[in-house]
């Protein structure tokens, strides 16, 4: 099984596989942007050091077994935020997820990260499409699904409602084929 990079680059962002030596960087953004994240991203709610620790641990396992590729968002040597392609909705498929800092969004920044994994995943062996999903109160991830030519397929209410404050509790799944199986 293929892995993709340990370093991506799109436009005006590098992104880099996480290190636990990023415990710093990556406690600083979540921290910084708590207020920014909480709508959407429930962990940020009880993000501490130790939590920021078991996601760096929890990332280089997951990149080994070839489940989850995480990554730093970089912009300008800084780190802006965190994105990956993830093995967690059935055989050849990739999802993507992605934050940014509160300070580095509406520039971009996530539309390029993302556009950078897509590249990746289409590369690697057996995927024949990659998918972004969100609540669908979050139209900005929704813009970065649009923009980078991504179909919406459904959208579905999550049996156990929202799991963070903004969330309505309605999921939006977003497809891109990657060209490997047209017929899908």
């Amino acid at each position: 099984m293929g892995q993709p990079a340990d370093v991506l680059r799109f436009d005006q962002v590098e992104l880099r596989r996480w290190r636990a030596d990023d415990i710093e960087a990556l406690h600083r953004v979540i921290t910084e942007s708590r207020d920014h994240l909480l709508p959407w991203m429930p962990f940020a709610a009880t993000h501490d050091r130790k939590q920021g620790e078991g996601f760096l641990a929890h990332s280089e396992e997951q990149w080994d077994s070839g489940q989850e590729y995480n990554y730093a968002i970089t912009s300008g040597g800084v780190v802006v935020g965190s994105c990956g392609l993830h093995r967690r909705i059935g055989p050849g498929g990739l999802d993507i997820g992605y934050w940014l800092h509160h300070a580095w969004t509406g520039k971009g920044l996530a539309t390029m990260a993302a556009a950078a994994l897509v590249r990746a995943g289409r590369d690697l062996p057996g995927v024949d499409h990659i998918e972004i999903h969100h609540d669908e109160a979050n139209s900005a991830s929704g813009a970065v699904a649009r923009r980078l030519g991504f179909t919406e397929v459904e959208r579905v209410r999550v049996p156990d409602g929202p799991e963070a404050p903004g969330e309505t509790g309605v999921r939006v799944r977003w497809r891109l084929r990657t060209g490997t199986d047209k017929d899908q």
